[in-house]
């Protein structure tokens, strides 16, 4: 597979075909200093047929339910081991405006990239212009890492067989057979020790640590490429024969694109990964692929000043590692893609809330969440490989509402407390009610700062929400919230093997959030449909414009078509368009997926199709999955679908595998405009059309802008009004003025905002210019093309503008938005 880099693919080169990550072991430090994260990670591997899926067996007697402690007894022990020159592995922590702990070391890197070794790795070839590593002839075995923006300091192979307590392993019968050579026994007490069974999970981790900490018992040649670091060991020609335990020591780089160094709306320094297009390979070396699915353990070390919150399963708490610095431990049992792992360090506060009450219920006449099938399910085993399971603990399965926190700036404490705090838990207990078991023990929330180039994002156990979320009363806030709570079954639990069929995760919870919604306000049925309606509605004409304003390439569900989830022989492919910076600000994939879905609803009924959507989380939860997986089992669980002409092939041929509006939603739109609140709006509409009117002759008519000639309008409402007078030609200042006081829309939220700046922006109303200017400073996950509708009027004052408010924010602006408006404005 040859890469060509002046494209926008991203390449994914890590030979996971070869050899597959299981778990990783990282100790860093943050240094805000240098703005750089530093130390070691311990990478362990299984090879050949080992990397294939785990048993189906299943988990007898392990219950997650304990998974909650934070495991001070056994695995945040300090294992005693020397790491040998452990201080060139490692940074030392410090922050703006704090007291400085150290400086962490120099970058040892050459310009073209390779690092430590040079004379050993001299003969390495690099793989700038080709995927597939092959394995032929005398050649030593490449070893290729997803990697990019980081400084390779060493990399050395682990010696597991010194670490106290490991005889356990040697003593095994499996390793009876094993060879004399020293090599040989490391990597079976590897093989050993990922292969324990789900419920010796703590047993597990405290080995990993242990093993993590061992010494070195030799050094690694390596290279480091564009968007690889490969490694291999003198005369080692075979996967089965490569270190299964190797330790590599690294730095971060200031300008690596995984993480955002920032400060808060606070003015505190932070940092945090950002959803970056290329995901975690500029935070650590790792198999970027989907199917390394992996579990972790990580301590992060950062100034006693910070708050440390990470993907983990337990709510850890710091300990004091020397005066001043404070160390957190985290760890996750649920394997999972690289790319999934988060983290954020800042100053955050936590959000409490004053008493323990929840008015957060089960709307169970709505949606029965267990039937007599889903009773069954604890009697199943579960499809994936084996791992301390939630949805096989009985005590897991009842939990309505899961242990949560919530994190923001202080600045932000008080808006969180009024808006978002009671949200999640009747978000959580609504999800619950649809879906069943939560996927993940706990959840995080965190308010993340204003260069956060969305509204969320969803991780194992952590969400971030963007300031944006929180003005304007709860609507937005809470559909966001569902939204990406719905990410933790679609996306997260439920993964999909091809990162380019996206709407596997997003369309799924663009098609949830409404549904989540509907039951966490308790609305009647008559009404959560006709809101549904309401919303689809402003979905089909956002898809609309997207379709005639877009690449075709950009519009497809399933670019790859009959070659999805194919990859090269050694496991490395290239994801289509990954690179692409537009791409980021498409909704294409969340919209066209929801439809699908909701024609799907619509033809085999609600409860059905929930019924349906409960057991296929039942059946898939823990794995990664293709389209035709949930098409195939959706017509044999449902085969009236089949009566209505769907099959999997007319799925793909009219959804999937084409651009443009899918022909049968065209018809289906017809419905959405004649609803009650679309009708409602469009006599809100030829009311201000009037008013218009009115203002254009210069009318004397007093109270021409009466309040009380005007409805009270849901959000969403308002919203497709303001939509509806932007394809007006022209109104006056008046009659924006009137608009503005009608329905106090500086104060409403940052959806209903945003058309509003598009109607200063289109009638140059200077009056509304600083509500424009300060939309793009605080919400810069809408803004973006703001500045090009400011650009393309050729007004003087609309363009300072723009320049003004760019030159503001763009220091610390996300990278692709930053892209994106420097295209527009030079």
């Amino acid at each position: 597979m040859e890469l060509d880099f002046t494209k926008d693919d991203l390449p994914l080169m890590a030979n996971t075909s070869h050899m597959l990550v299981r778990h990783y072991v990282l100790d860093v430090d943050v240094d805000f200093r240098s703005r750089v994260i530093g130390g070691t990670i311990v990478l362990f591997f299984e090879t050949g047929g080992r990397c294939r899926k785990g048993s189906n067996e299943q988990l007898e007697g392990v219950c997650h339910s304990q998974l909650d402690e934070t495991c001070h007894n056994q695995v945040d022990q300090t294992c005693c081991l020397p790491v040998p020159n452990a201080s060139a592995c490692s940074t030392k922590s410090g922050c703006n405006d704090f007291p400085v702990c150290g400086k962490g070391e120099n970058d040892t890197s050459d310009k073209n990239g390779s690092h430590g070794n040079r004379e050993q790795a001299s003969g390495i070839s690099s793989s700038k212009n080709c995927c597939d590593i092959e394995i032929h002839g005398s050649e030593d075995f490449l070893l290729v890492l997803d990697c990019c923006d980081l400084s390779v300091l060493k990399v050395e192979e682990v010696d597991v067989a010194v670490v106290p307590g490991i005889d356990k392993f040697i003593t095994s019968e499996k390793l009876m057979d094993a060879s004399e050579d020293p090599g040989d026994l490391r990597n079976q007490i590897v093989h050993e020790l990922v292969t324990l069974p789900a419920d010796h999970w703590r047993e597990q981790l405290y080995y990993y640590r242990c093993c993590s900490q061992a010494p070195a018992c030799g050094e690694l040649l390596f290279v480091t490429g564009p968007w690889s670091l490969e490694i291999r060991k003198a005369g080692v020609q075979l996967p089965k024969d490569f270190p299964q335990a190797i330790r590599i020591c690294y730095k971060t780089k200031p300008e690596g694109r995984s993480l955002s160094w920032t400060a808060d709306q606070s003015d505190r320094p932070c940092v945090y990964t950002i959803g970056s297009p290329i995901n975690n390979r500029a935070l650590f070396p790792c198999q970027e692929p989907p199917v390394a699915m992996s579990t972790w353990q990580a301590t992060v070390q950062a100034d006693a000043c910070f708050v440390v919150l990470m993907s983990g399963e337990n709510a850890a708490e710091p300990t004091e590692s020397e005066k001043g610095i404070f160390s957190w431990f985290y760890y996750v049992t649920m394997p999972m893609p690289a790319s999934t792992f988060t983290i954020a360090v800042g100053c955050w506060s936590e959000v409490k809330q004053e008493t323990c009450g929840t008015d957060a219920q089960r709307n169970e006449e709505r949606f029965p969440l267990h039937s007599k099938a889903d009773v069954r399910m604890f009697e199943q085993a579960c499809g994936h490989s084996p791992y301390p399971c939630r949805f096989q603990d009985p005590v897991a399965a009842a939990q309505v509402v899961i242990p949560h926190r919530l994190f923001a700036p202080g600045c932000l404490k008080e808006s969180c407390e009024k808006v978002l705090l009671q949200l999640i838990p009747q978000c959580l207990s609504a999800a619950y009610a649809l879906l069943g078991t939560h996927p993940f023990s706990r959840l995080d929330v965190l308010i993340v700062p204003s260069n956060f180039s969305s509204l969320g994002m969803a991780s194992p156990h952590i969400i971030f929400l963007s300031q944006s979320t929180l003005p304007g009363g709860n609507h937005l806030c809470g559909t966001r919230l569902c939204h990406e709570i719905a990410h933790a079954w679609f996306g997260l639990a439920i993964g999909a093997r091809d990162w380019t069929e996206e709407w596997l995760s997003e369309g799924f919870a663009t098609h949830l959030e409404d549904a989540f919604w509907s039951v966490a306000q308790q609305l009647p049925v008559g009404e959560a449909k006709e809101q549904q309606h309401l919303k689809a509605l402003l979905r089909w004409q956002r898809l609309r414009d997207e379709v005639q304003n877009s690449e075709e390439d950009l519009q497809v569900l399933r670019p790859n078509k009959e070659n999805t989830g194919k990859v090269s022989e050694s496991g490395a492919s290239v994801i289509k368009h990954g690179l692409n910076a537009g791409k980021t600000f498409l909704q294409v994939h969340y919209l066209k997926g929801y439809f699908l879905l909701q024609s799907f609803v619509r033809k085999a009924g609600e409860a059905a199709y929930f019924a349906f959507l409960r057991k296929f989380v039942q059946d898939f939860h823990g794995q990664l999955i293709l389209s035709q997986d949930f098409l195939h089992l959706l017509l044999k669980d449902i085969p009236q679908l089949t009566r209505h002409g769907l099959s999997v092939e007319n799925v793909f041929q009219k959804w999937l595998d084409c651009s443009g509006i899918p022909k049968p939603l065209l018809e289906a739109s017809r419905a959405w405009q004649e609803c009650r609140l679309a009708q409602q709006v469009n006599e809100e509409v030829a009311k201000w059309i009037q008013v218009n009117q009115r203002a254009r002759k210069r009318s004397r008519r007093k109270r021409q802008c009466e309040e009380a000639a005007f409805q009270k309008l849901l959000p969403d409402q308002l919203v497709l009004v303001l939509e509806r007078l932007l394809e007006k030609k022209t109104l006056c200042s008046k009659t924006l003025e009137c608009l503005q006081k009608i329905y106090h829309l500086r104060e409403q939220d940052a959806e209903v905002r945003h058309r509003w700046c598009e109607l200063v922006i289109k009638h140059k109303y200077i009056a509304g210019y600083g509500n424009v200017e300060k939309f793009l400073k605080e919400d810069q996950a809408m803004g973006v093309y703001l500045y090009g509708e400011l650009m393309v009027n050729e007004d003087e004052k609309q363009q300072e503008l723009a320049y003004k408010s760019f030159a503001t924010v763009r220091d610390q602006m996300d990278v692709s938005s930053a892209k994106i408006v420097t295209e527009m404005l030079f």
